[in-house]
């Protein structure tokens, strides 16, 4: 049982000296902004003072003089109106610290313990740009890998591509317009955007891409054939460059070519749930308080919607031992997803239980909302290539043994941090001096806050100082900062919410710089060993905030 656990039986149980009845995990600690005012705090007392008939404050004291001596804890006082502050003591702050120094898998939980957990992320498609929107799927989808598989899942990364529909048949249309070479992966997004334009305002160019669109999904045209061959696996080619960059390996691809006749099959299969109208199959979405979809198309088509309901089933298919598929994609879905999970309730019920969407937001510059269709976009490629350009000077002037590998280091943290550091849903205008930023919060911040601590670690060592906790040593601010660490992946896995990690990160690395800024680690003094072992938990703890959220952690910078 951990602190948290036990203080929350403890005021269960003191409540219930009073008769009120509370359920132990109900009752709310919260860490005090001002850590003078502990470690943990309950606001119970002016919860339930009413039913207890007392004013809150007596019903604190009443409390407290009830819960007695806990282990773990020093001191238990009230304070203003009827809160309760609990500060932890010296050999609970130590034991957690000695835990963080010897255990290489520091903040490690339980809490998905042998499940089963294949999460779908970055999806992509062939013949499009990889845009930066990928780039919050693919944080995100990787971050939660991390943080599932910490809480002792077994996770499966996939990635669902695009790989067949309208929007690779504007792309053909537009390379055989525009006289792009099939193997020029680069252009394929200008290719893209030509077709996209052309297919709404040109109906002669649309007849033209819906029938490339038809001889896609049957096979018919050789010459065709081999244009969409041959672009295919140059986009996947690339798209593993930026995966390599990122810092993503998938184990399972997925494609939308595979689904398609797995889709189409499933809603033929079940017409009383996918009705006809005008030669197309929709799913009434409007009699469960939704919209309607179309299915399968007046062409005979299997739309995006069928194409889910055949990943779907193929994800069952081969991986039948998931307990959860979890499908992280923008926002802009939601609703649509909804609609999707209704007729998979209907259709497949056992696998609709599984399926948990995971949406977020948009990333935009500051000129605004990008469009892969007319063009206007800024590849999430790019993007990494102008944050590591824009990082490489001062990585020059580091102490890393490859100033540009260390840049590009520098860019996915940047990236990877902004996208992290608030809740999925939101959207974020990306701001590319802050997100580069060595002061605040920024995620080269927290990697030169690592950085530091390994130097210091580095020259502890070549000065012959091991690290050696004193336990007897009072607890500062910084160690009783690292002491939420466990508790803060907890509640990250419980929540599904990388952003808690990430701004506790921020705040350790903002505890540590100021804490270094008035102590003197390596001088000479008997205290040394004890400063040097706050340092390593500290290292450490940074090392595995930034593990889970997928930021590389340079040693050097």
């Amino acid at each position: 049982m951990n602190i948290v656990q036990t203080l929350q039986q403890a005021l269960s149980q003191a409540l219930g000296a009073h008769g009120v009845v509370v359920d132990k995990n109900s009752i709310q600690l919260d860490h005090p902004a001002d850590m003078s005012h502990g470690d943990y705090a309950t606001g119970i007392a002016l919860q339930y003072a009413k039913q207890t008939g007392k004013a809150p404050k007596a019903l604190a004291d009443d409390i407290v003089t009830a819960l007695g001596t806990i282990e773990g804890v020093s001191k238990i006082e009230v304070a203003g109106p009827g809160f309760i502050n609990f500060t932890l003591s010296a050999n609970a702050v130590a034991h957690t610290l000695l835990t963080a120094l010897s255990y290489e898998n520091w903040g490690v939980n339980v809490y998905q313990k042998g499940k089963n957990v294949l999460i779908e992320y970055t999806d992509p498609n062939p013949f499009k740009a990889f845009h930066i929107g990928h780039l919050m799927s693919n944080a995100i989808g990787e971050s939660l890998s991390r943080i599932i598989e910490n809480a002792g899942a077994h996770v499966t990364r996939a990635n669902y591509q695009g790989d067949l529909g309208v929007h690779v048949a504007c792309a053909i249309w537009g390379i055989q317009q525009l006289g792009i070479h099939p193997e020029s992966a680069d252009e394929f997004g200008r290719a893209y955007a030509h077709g996209a334009t052309a297919y709404k305002e040109n109906t002669d160019a649309k007849s033209e891409i819906d029938t490339i669109n038809k001889k896609l999904y049957d096979r018919s045209d050789e010459g065709i054939n081999n244009l969409y061959d041959t672009g295919r696996k140059e986009s996947l080619a690339a798209f593993e460059k930026i995966y390599t960059m990122l810092g993503t390996t998938f184990d399972h691809y997925f494609f939308e070519s595979e689904a398609a006749p797995v889709g189409k099959e499933i809603v033929l299969a079940h017409p009383q749930t996918f009705v006809e109208s005008d030669g197309a199959r929709i799913f009434k979405g409007e009699e469960y308080g939704l919209h309607t979809r179309v299915f399968i198309n007046s062409q005979g088509l299997p739309t995006y919607e069928a194409k889910e309901l055949g990943v779907t089933k193929l994800k069952q298919d081969l991986y039948p031992e998931s307990d959860q598929f979890i499908v992280v994609t923008a926002n802009e879905i939601a609703e649509y997803f909804k609609v999707l999970k209704k007729a998979m309730e209907i259709v497949f019920p056992e696998i609709a239980e599984k399926l948990l969407h995971v949406p977020h937001g948009f990333l935009r510059l500051p000129t605004g909302k990008m469009s892969s269709r007319t063009g206007d976009v800024i590849t999430g490629e790019s993007l990494l290539i102008a944050l590591a350009e824009a990082a490489r000077e001062r990585a020059s002037e580091s102490r890393a043994d490859d100033p540009a590998i260390l840049a590009q280091q520098v860019a996915v943290g940047a990236i990877k941090y902004q996208i992290l550091r608030q809740a999925n849903g939101k959207d974020i205008i990306f701001d590319r001096e802050k997100a580069l930023s060595l002061e605040g919060d920024s995620g080269p911040y927290i990697q030169y806050a690592y950085a530091r601590a390994c130097a210091i670690l580095t020259k502890a060592g070549e000065s012959g100082v091991v690290a050696k906790l004193d336990e007897s040593e009072a607890p500062i601010h910084l160690t009783r900062f690292i002491y939420r660490f466990p508790e803060i992946t907890e509640r990250t896995v419980e929540n599904l919410a990388p952003h808690t990690i990430a701004n506790y990160a921020l705040l350790l690395a903002a505890e540590f710089n100021s804490w270094y800024a008035q102590v003197q680690v390596l001088d000479e003094t008997p205290a040394a060993p004890h400063k040097v072992a706050i340092v390593a938990a500290t290292a450490k703890t940074l090392e595995r905030c930034l593990y889970l959220l997928g930021i590389p952690a340079p040693n050097k910078m």
